[in-house]
Order: C-alpha cells, then sequence, then structure tokens
C-alpha cells in the first residue's frame, strides 16, 4: 500500500509541475494571442499551454494537447518559419512570404508539418475562402498521422496575410471522439478573431 501511496504522490507532484507554467483563460475574455495584435474571445475556459510550437505561436487545449489543441500563429513576418528549425542544414522549413496568395498558406502548413513532424503522413484535405479576423481569408482541412503512431489526426486552420504577415489558428485532434467534441470551441474562437 505504501508503494502505491508514493506512485500516486509522485504522479500528482509530475503533474502539478508539468501544469505550472499554464494558465487558465477564463471565457467571456477578449486576449491577445501569439505575442500578436490578434485578439479572441473564447465562450469557454482553456488551458493556455506553457510551451510554445516557435517564437510567435502559442497553444491552447481543452483535455491536453494530445487529445486537442488551437495552435494561434500571431503575425509571422516575411523570412520566417512556422516553427523552430528542426535540422536547417539538411531540412529546412518554408518560409512565410510578403506576397503569398492565400492558396499558399495550405501548402506551407502542410510541408512544415511534414518537416517538422517528420511524417510523410500528412495532407491538405480541403480549401475554401472565407474571412479570417475582418480580411479575406482561407479555410484548410487537414490530416495526418505522427510518425511511429497509429492516431489519425483531423484539422482545421483560418489563415489570411494582413499587412504582409501571416495570422493562423489551426485545430487538431483525433478523429476517434476528440476533433468533434471540440471543433464547435475551436469554430466560435476563430469566428471571434480581430484586431
Amino acid at each position: 500500500m505504501d508503494g502505491a501511496r508514493t506512485l500516486i504522490l509522485l504522479a500528482i507532484v509530475a503533474a502539478s509541475s508539468a501544469a505550472s507554467g499554464n494558465k487558465l483563460i477564463s471565457p467571456r475574455t477578449k486576449i491577445a494571442v501569439a505575442r500578436s495584435p490578434l485578439m479572441v474571445n473564447p465562450s469557454i475556459e482553456w488551458n493556455k499551454l506553457d510551451a510554445r510550437p516557435g517564437r510567435n505561436a502559442e497553444t491552447w487545449t481543452l483535455d491536453g494537447d494530445a487529445l486537442n489543441d488551437v495552435t494561434f500563429y500571431g503575425g509571422i513576418p516575411a523570412g520566417k518559419t512556422l516553427f523552430a528549425e528542426v535540422d536547417k542544414r539538411n531540412r529546412p522549413l518554408p518560409r512565410v512570404s510578403a506576397t503569398m496568395l492565400l492558396t499558399d498558406i495550405p501548402p506551407l502548413f502542410e510541408n512544415s508539418y511534414r518537416i517538422a513532424l517528420d511524417t510523410p503522413l500528412m495532407n491538405i484535405d480541403s480549401v475554401e475562402p472565407m474571412a479570417f479576423a475582418g480580411s479575406k481569408g482561407v479555410r484548410f482541412t487537414y490530416s495526418f498521422t505522427r510518425q511511429n503512431e497509429e492516431v489519425h489526426r483531423r484539422g482545421e486552420g483560418r489563415a489570411a496575410m494582413i499587412g504582409g504577415k501571416l495570422y493562423m489558428i489551426t485545430y487538431e485532434a483525433p478523429i476517434l471522439h476528440y476533433f468533434d467534441k471540440s471543433l464547435a470551441a475551436f469554430r466560435q474562437l476563430a469566428d471571434s478573431a480581430s484586431f
């Protein structure tokens, strides 16, 4: 019994240490995201994760980043990447261009994921025009499987080039249960995006 209690206490301490840098985002509170002027107004409470996928990005989750996550990319300037470089010399990430067309954004995202996640199992499934943060934008859906995983994930993104910078919000989760469970909460966040 003492060994079991010790394991439980260690698990609690590890969980509280891992979560200590995270921050709860209150509902109905307009908040700037990804160190940018992009604002969202969540209708429910989200957990902002301390780890950042890139300099101009941040991630929120409801149930844990492996189960559902929303990533905000805030004003990525020309010449910069979506994520931190993995292997700049041999496999450089694609870079944002100030003259990108809306139709260039989903392939930039796809190629970035293929390199950053080291997976060929990434596809853009659909692309359509849609207003984003008060500008002409694009909505796209995607699906992927991470290297050495069998979990199939689906995602949805919205993006626009505003003032020569890329602003984007993406949502992804395992296809089974979690994608549909939090899709409406993501869409509410994306619909609320403004400056």
